[in-house]
């Protein structure tokens, strides 16, 4: 009997998850179905890879040997499969994408209506997330690119830097801290902060720009947290594509922080070596570094 490739993945999800039920759910499967797969795998290897006398499904030691060598042979087949696709001249059948909402969506959509116009058969899935969540969306999904603001490097990874974008430290004109001058990080922290909830659960990275004060409000994207500053709720940062029609029009105040009102960053497109870009990939790559070209300089 041949080991069932496919079982490797569920005992991936399943770790996730921690739970058959939820597994089930997240991979559109009946409980039943994820049950037998891992006590199909089970009975071929002669070894018992899940604790189930526990609430979480947890994976017993030699479980997790074997799954990590499961990881690997998942990740060989995908690297063939994506060589054989590049080799033959033919479109990938998906192209992944995480992207990070701090990054202007303008210069991404752009790109993907261009690649549209040369009617290409690839699915191309766009996931947006935030701080260490784009990274940590990344490697979880086995994407094939990564539009970050901030990541940890490694050797396997491809980056190519974007424009660089400019924070700026805003609130409304009716705030307290719009008026006054060489504003001290103590007065800051008087003061309700906003600031994007980092999307990950395994946190690598964490936004070192908050201010370290008790008045924190975390909200989910960067639209709702210009609406949040617009109505006086507080004060944060917010990429200059955002607010500079608002700066202009006096609906927005740059804080004058002793600290500094503006920061630049430069984001990153990367893929990685292990996962090579096929055309649809490349096709994408090429037009994103032009879209954000005709942006930074317009």
């Amino acid at each position: 009997m041949k080991i069932d490739v496919d079982a490797f993945r569920v005992m991936q999800v399943l770790v996730e998850e921690g739970s058959f039920a939820k597994a089930a759910d997240r991979i559109h499967k009946a409980q039943s179905a994820v049950s037998y797969q891992i006590k199909k795998l089970e009975t071929h290897l002669n070894v018992q890879l899940f604790n189930r006398d526990q609430y979480r499904a947890q994976l017993t030691p030699e479980g997790k040997v074997i799954l990590k060598e499961g990881q690997r042979l998942l990740q060989q087949l995908s690297n063939i499969e994506r060589l054989a696709h590049r080799f033959s001249d033919d479109w990938e059948p998906n192209l992944e994408l995480v992207i990070d909402g701090a990054l202007p969506m303008k210069p991404i959509m752009n790109a993907l209506k261009r690649m549209t116009e040369h009617n290409i058969p690839t699915k191309v899935q766009l996931n947006i997330e935030f701080l260490g969540g784009v990274q940590s969306r990344f490697e979880r999904d086995k994407a094939d690119l990564m539009l970050v603001k901030d990541y940890q490097n490694g050797p396997d990874l491809s980056p190519t830097p974007l424009p660089v974008i400019t924070n700026i430290l805003v609130t409304s004109p009716e705030h307290p801290l719009a008026n006054k001058k060489n504003v001290e990080l103590s007065e800051l922290q008087e003061y309700v902060e906003l600031t994007i909830e980092d999307s990950s659960t395994n946190t690598h990275l964490r936004d070192e720009m908050q201010f370290g004060g008790d008045k924190v409000f975390y909200l989910s994207g960067f639209i709702m947290k210009r609406d949040a500053i617009l109505k006086g709720l507080g004060f944060g940062w917010l990429p200059d594509f955002l607010a500079k029609e608002d700066l202009e029009k006096g609906n927005l105040k740059e804080v004058n922080f002793v600290g500094g009102s503006q920061y630049s960053f430069t984001p990153q497109l990367v893929s990685t070596h292990q996962r090579p870009l096929g055309k649809a990939g490349q096709l994408f790559t090429e037009l994103i570094l032009e879209e954000f070209s005709l942006e930074s300089n317009g």
